[in-house]
C-alpha cells in the first residue's frame, strides 16, 4: 500500500511538472501584445476591449476598479507590462495562467499553481513562534488546548489544524478559536469578521479581537475583513479543534480605491439594531469647537441622538434624558463625560479606539439605565515599539505615550491632557473678564498576556475641572476610575472574563472671600462592582452568554460645612445612601435558517436599598408634603430597607431579504434604580444623584423598534431606517420652585410621571472612498404626563407636555473629501428644532401686589439651531524612516456665525419683563491644532 501511495505521488509529481512547464511557457510565448491608446477610459471598458480582441478572460472585484481610469499609450507591448501600467499605484496586482484567465487582486498575486507542500507526506516539526505572526496550533492529539502554535504568513499556504488522523477523515464538525492583531503595533482587531468562504457561516471578533468559529472537518479558506486592514485569507485543513492567531496588515487605501469592509455587510448581516460603531479616524475627521476631536461631539451626529445645545455634552438618546445613558469607558461608569462647561468630552482622543452606541437590542450583559449604552474603547498600546503623539491647540495640549512592557505579551499606554484657558476667558465682557477654568485628565492601560489562555487588562483613569466666574466662589469636580478583566478561554467553545472596580464622581464649591461666611459644599457617587461574563460558542449557529453583575453604591449626598476657623456657618449634611444592586441575565443567539435569525435575553435584577438611613413615612393616597409628614423610620447599618425586583425581556429577530437588504424587529425591557437630580435641561457638574428608596420607585421603560437595512454600490454605500416606539413609567420630574440641593425630604419636591416617545431615524452612510461621511435625520417626539393627583397639583392639567429635551427635527450633514493622501477636507452641517421653554404671558395682582402669570409648562420653544463648521487637515511627509511625523488641523467652528440660542431668560427691569437670548458661540471662531507622531 504504501509502494502504491508513492507512486501516485510521483505519477502526479510528473503531471504538475509538464503543466507547470507548459504554464511557463505560456506566461512566455503566449502573451498577447497591445497597441492602442486609451484616454480616461473606465477600467471595465478596457477590460471588455482585451477580452474580445485577445481572448482573455478577467476576474477582479467591481468595488476594487469602480474609480479607476486607465490613460496610457502602448504600441505592441506585451498584455503584462500594459496592466502594470494600468494597476501602478492602486494597490492592484494581477496574475495570468496558461489558459488566458487574468486575475486581478489587492496586494497579494493569486496563484496559479498549487502550493508547493500540498502533497508533502513527511511529519511537520512545530516550529519556534518568535513573533505573534499568524499561527496554526499543530498538537499531540486531538484538543488545541496542549496544541503548540507554528509560525505562517502566506495566505496560499495550506495550514493544517489539530492532527491528521491515521485512517480516513471522519466527517463533522470542529472548532477553530483564536485572537486577530494588527501585525506593527499588536492591537487586537475589534469587530472583525472571519467568513468561511463558499457558505454564510461568520463570526465577528469580541472587544479583545478573540473569535470562536464553528467550520466542517477538512479544506476551508477563511476569509478575514477589517476596517482599516488589508483583507486577506487563510487556507485551513481542519482535523480537529485548534487555534489560530492572525497578524493583519493595515491597508493603505488608494485614492482611486473603494474598500468593501465588513462593517457593511454585518449591517444586513448583523442581529443587533439600533447599534452605531464609530472608530477613532472618523472620530478625528469631524471638526468640533477649538479643533479637538470629541467622542461626544461625534456621537451627537448620529440619528436618535440630540442634546439640549452647545457646550452641553448631556446625550438625550430616543426620547431619554441625560441620566438615562450608561457611559462606559473600558466597562467603568463616567458619570460625568464632560469638561470646561461642557465644551471638551473627558475623553483623549489618543487613547481611544473607537466608540459603540446601542440605542434599542441592548445586549443582557448591560443595564440600569432606559435609554443607551455608550461604550468608548480604548487602545491597548503598541506591542512591538516604543510609540507616541503630541498635540497642541488653542485650550489643550495633549500627550500620549505607549510601547510594549514584554515585547508581544504585554503593552502599555498612558495617555495626558491640560488646559490653558484662561487668556479665552480674559476676551469676554467684564463681568467675566477674571474668571479662571482649567482640567486635565490621565488615562493608563496596561495589557498583558500570561498565557495562551489567559490575559489581564488594567484600567486607571482620572480627570478634574476647576473654574469659577469672576467671584471668589470655586468650583471643583472630577472623575475617577479603576478596573481590572481577567479573560481565561477554557477551550475554542468557552471563554469567560471577570471584571472588578471602582468608580467615583464627585464635586465641590467653596467660597472665603468672607470669612464669616466661608464655606464648602460636597458631593459624591461611589460605586464597587464585579462582573463574570461567560461566552459559550454551541456551533456556527448558536452561540449562549450569561454572567452577572453586582454593584455597591455608596452615595454622600450633600454636605454644607463651615471652611476656616471663623466661619460661622452651621452644618448641614445629608445622611449617606448605600444599595446592592445586582443581575442574573442568559442570552441566547440562533441562526434558524440563512436568512433568519432570533436573539432572546432575560435579565433579572435585584435592588437593595441599604441602612443605615432614616425613612421618611407619609399617609398613603395623598400628596408627599412637609406638612403630611408622619414621622420617620431609622435603619441600621447594613438593614435591607427596600427591595425591588424587575424582569427584563430583551428580543430581536432578523430576516435578509436578499443580500443587500434585512429587516430587524426588537423589543427591550429596561429598569433604572439611580436618578440624576436637575431642574435644567442640560447636565451640569453641580447634579445630584438619588437612590431609589420607599418613596421613589425606580423608572422602567419599554421600546419597540422595527428597522430596514439596506446597502447599495456593492456594499459601499450602506442606509438604514429605524422607527420606535417608548413607554416610560415613574420617571421623575420636579414641582414648581423645586429645592434640590441639601433637601432632606427630596420626595416632596418630585413627582413621577409617566411618558411616551416615539420617532423615525433614517442613516445614510460611506464609510471609505475618496469621498466619505453621512447624512443622518430624525423626527422624534418626547412627551409626559402628571395626571395623578395624589402627587399634587396636575401639571398643565393633567395632559401630555413636551419634555425639556424634545426636539422633533434633528438634520446633520458631516462630509470628508480626500484630495491626497497629505491633504483632507471636512464640512459638516446640524439642524435642529429649538427645544421647548416655558414663558411669562401675563401680570396679575395677588394680595395688591404683581405677579407674573406663565404659560403651560414646555408650551413655547426657542428659536430653531444652525450651524455649520469646516476643517483642513494637513499632513506632513510620509516617510517611514524619520523621527517625527508632524500634522495640522485648521479650521472655523460656526461658518455662519450664526448666534444660536442656548436659552431665553426674562428680568424684571424698571417694572417691566424684558427678554434675552443667551449664545454660547455667537460668532465666528477660527483654530489651529498641531501634532506630532513619534
Amino acid at each position: 500500500m504504501r509502494h502504491q501511495k508513492k507512486l501516485i505521488i510521483v505519477l502526479l509529481g510528473f503531471c504538475l511538472l509538464g503543466y507547470s512547464a507548459h504554464s511557463y511557457a505560456q506566461a512566455d510565448t503566449a502573451q498577447a501584445r497591445i497597441t492602442g491608446e486609451f484616454a480616461e477610459v473606465p477600467f471595465h471598458q478596457f477590460v471588455k476591449q482585451v477580452e474580445q480582441t485577445k481572448g482573455y478572460r478577467f476576474y477582479y472585484s467591481k468595488t476594487d476598479v469602480d474609480s479607476i481610469l486607465v490613460s496610457i499609450s502602448a504600441k505592441d507591448e506585451p498584455i503584462g507590462a500594459v496592466l502594470e501600467k494600468v494597476l501602478r499605484g492602486t494597490g492592484l496586482v494581477y496574475s495570468i495562467d496558461q489558459d488566458k484567465h487574468i486575475f486581478v487582486s489587492r496586494g497579494t498575486p493569486i496563484a496559479t499553481d498549487l502550493a508547493e507542500d500540498l502533497f508533502d507526506d513527511a511529519p511537520r516539526k512545530p516550529q519556534r513562534k518568535e513573533t505573534r505572526t499568524t499561527t496554526a496550533s499543530r498538537g499531540t492529539n486531538a484538543s488545541a488546548d496542549t496544541a503548540d502554535a507554528t509560525s505562517a504568513t502566506l495566505e496560499n499556504k495550506l495550514y493544517v489544524i489539530g492532527d491528521k488522523p491515521r485512517g480516513e477523515l471522519v466527517p463533522g464538525k470542529a472548532t477553530l478559536a483564536g485572537y486577530l492583531h494588527d501585525i506593527k503595533t499588536g492591537e487586537p482587531l475589534i469587530g472583525a469578521s472571519v467568513v468561511v468562504e463558499g457558505t454564510k457561516t461568520g463570526v465577528v471578533t469580541d472587544q479583545f479581537g478573540y473569535y470562536s468559529i464553528t467550520v466542517p472537518k477538512g479544506r476551508n479558506i477563511l476569509n478575514i475583513q477589517s476596517m482599516g486592514i488589508r483583507d486577506t485569507r487563510r487556507m485551513v485543513m481542519v482535523y480537529s479543534d485548534g487555534r489560530m492567531n492572525i497578524d493583519l496588515q493595515p491597508q493603505v487605501i488608494s485614492l482611486k480605491n473603494v474598500t468593501v469592509s465588513s462593517e457593511r455587510t454585518s449591517l444586513i448581516r448583523g442581529m443587533q439594531m439600533g447599534v452605531q460603531r464609530v472608530d477613532i479616524k472618523q472620530i478625528k475627521q469631524v471638526p468640533v469647537v477649538f479643533g479637538e476631536a470629541d467622542v461626544l461631539r461625534v456621537v451627537m451626529t448620529l440619528p436618535g441622538v440630540k442634546t439640549v445645545g452647545e457646550a452641553s455634552t448631556g446625550l438625550n438618546v430616543r426620547g431619554g434624558s441625560a441620566d438615562q445613558n450608561l457611559i462606559l469607558f473600558n466597562d467603568a461608569t463616567i458619570f460625568n463625560p464632560s469638561h470646561f462647561f461642557g465644551l471638551f468630552s473627558a475623553f483623549n482622543p489618543e487613547v481611544v479606539k473607537d466608540i459603540q452606541l446601542y440605542k434599542s437590542g441592548i445586549p443582557a450583559k448591560y443595564g440600569g439605565r432606559l435609554s443607551s449604552v455608550l461604550e468608548v474603547n480604548s487602545r491597548e498600546g503598541n506591542k512591538k515599539n516604543v510609540t507616541g503623539s503630541a498635540g497642541i491647540g488653542l485650550l489643550t495640549s495633549r500627550i500620549n505615550v505607549e510601547g510594549p512592557l514584554a515585547k508581544d505579551r504585554s503593552s502599555f499606554i498612558f495617555g495626558a491632557r491640560a488646559t490653558y484657558a484662561n487668556w479665552l476667558l480674559n476676551l469676554l465682557p467684564a463681568e467675566y473678564k477674571n474668571s479662571r477654568a482649567a482640567f486635565n485628565d490621565f488615562n493608563l492601560n496596561i495589557t498583558h498576556e500570561i498565557n495562551k489562555k489567559n490575559n489581564l487588562y488594567f484600567t486607571a483613569y482620572m480627570s478634574n475641572d476647576r473654574f469659577n466666574l469672576n467671584n471668589d466662589t470655586s468650583y471643583h469636580y472630577g472623575n475617577k476610575n479603576i478596573s481590572l478583566k481577567w479573560k481565561h478561554v477554557f477551550n475554542n467553545k468557552w471563554n469567560m472574563i471577570l471584571a472588578g472596580g471602582f468608580d467615583r464622581y464627585d464635586y465641590s464649591i467653596e467660597s472665603q472671600k468672607n470669612p464669616v461666611t466661608a464655606y464648602k459644599m460636597q458631593f459624591d457617587i461611589n460605586q464597587y462592582y464585579f462582573k463574570a461574563h461567560a461566552n459559550w460558542y454551541v456551533n456556527s449557529k448558536h452561540t449562549v452568554e450569561f454572567g452577572l453583575n453586582n454593584i455597591l453604591y455608596k452615595l454622600h449626598p450633600g454636605k454644607y460645612s463651615p471652611l476656616g476657623e471663623k466661619s460661622l456657618v452651621r452644618l448641614d449634611e445629608l445622611e449617606t445612601e448605600q444599595a446592592l444592586e445586582s443581575a442574573l441575565y442568559l442570552s441566547d443567539k440562533v441562526t434558524i435558517s440563512p436568512v433568519f435569525s432570533v436573539e432572546g435575553a432575560l435579565r433579572y435584577v435585584f435592588f437593595n436599598y441599604l441602612g443605615a438611613h432614616t425613612v421618611n413615612n407619609y399617609p398613603a393616597g395623598i400628596p408627599k408634603t412637609e406638612n403630611n409628614l408622619l414621622g420617620s423610620t431609622k435603619y441600621n447599618n447594613g438593614a435591607f430597607i427596600k427591595t425591588y425586583t424587575a424582569p427584563e425581556i430583551r428580543a430581536t429577530a432578523r430576516y435578509v431579504l436578499n443580500e443587500t437588504m434585512s429587516l430587524k424587529a426588537g423589543y427591550n425591557r429596561q429598569t433604572q434604580f439611580i436618578h440624576s437630580l436637575s431642574n435644567t435641561a442640560a447636565m451640569a457638574p453641580t447634579d445630584i444623584w438619588k437612590l431609589s428608596d420607599p418613596n421613589i420607585k425606580p423608572q422602567t421603560g419599554d421600546q419597540f423598534s422595527l428597522g430596514l437595512y439596506k446597502n447599495f454600490a456593492a456594499n459601499t454605500i450602506e442606509t438604514s431606517l429605524e422607527v420606535y416606539y417608548k413607554r416610560i413609567k415613574d420617571f421623575l420630574d420636579y414641582k414648581s420652585g423645586a429645592t434640590l440641593v441639601l433637601n432632606h425630604h427630596i420626595e416632596t419636591d418630585v413627582v413621577s410621571t409617566k411618558g411616551r416617545a416615539w420617532g423615525v431615524e433614517l442613516l445614510v452612510k460611506k464609510a471609505t472612498g475618496k469621498v466619505n461621511g453621512w447624512i443622518s435625520y430624525t423626527y422624534s417626539r418626547t412627551q409626559l404626563q402628571m395626571n395623578d393627583s395624589t402627587q399634587g397639583s396636575l401639571i398643565n392639567k393633567g395632559n401630555y407636555y413636551a419634555a425639556n429635551y424634545d426636539k422633533p427635527h434633528d438634520f446633520t450633514f458631516v462630509g470628508n473629501l480626500r484630495v491626497s493622501h497629505r491633504f483632507s477636507l471636512s464640512l459638516n452641517a446640524t439642524y435642529s428644532t429649538g427645544r421647548p421653554i416655558t414663558l411669562p404671558i401675563g401680570r396679575f395682582y395677588l394680595a395688591g401686589a404683581p405677579r407674573t402669570l406663565y404659560s403651560d409648562r414646555n408650551a413655547y420653544r426657542i428659536p430653531d439651531y444652525f450651524r455649520m463648521d469646516f476643517s483642513m487637515n494637513i499632513e506632513g511627509n510620509h516617510k517611514v524612516h524619520q523621527l517625527f511625523h508632524n500634522s495640522f488641523t485648521i479650521g472655523v467652528y460656526n461658518l455662519t456665525g450664526r448666534k444660536n440660542p442656548y436659552s431665553v431668560y426674562y428680568t424684571t427691569e424698571n417694572g417691566a419683563i424684558n427678554a434675552y437670548k443667551l449664545s454660547i458661540f455667537g460668532s465666528i471662531i477660527p483654530y489651529i491644532n498641531y501634532n506630532i507622531r513619534f
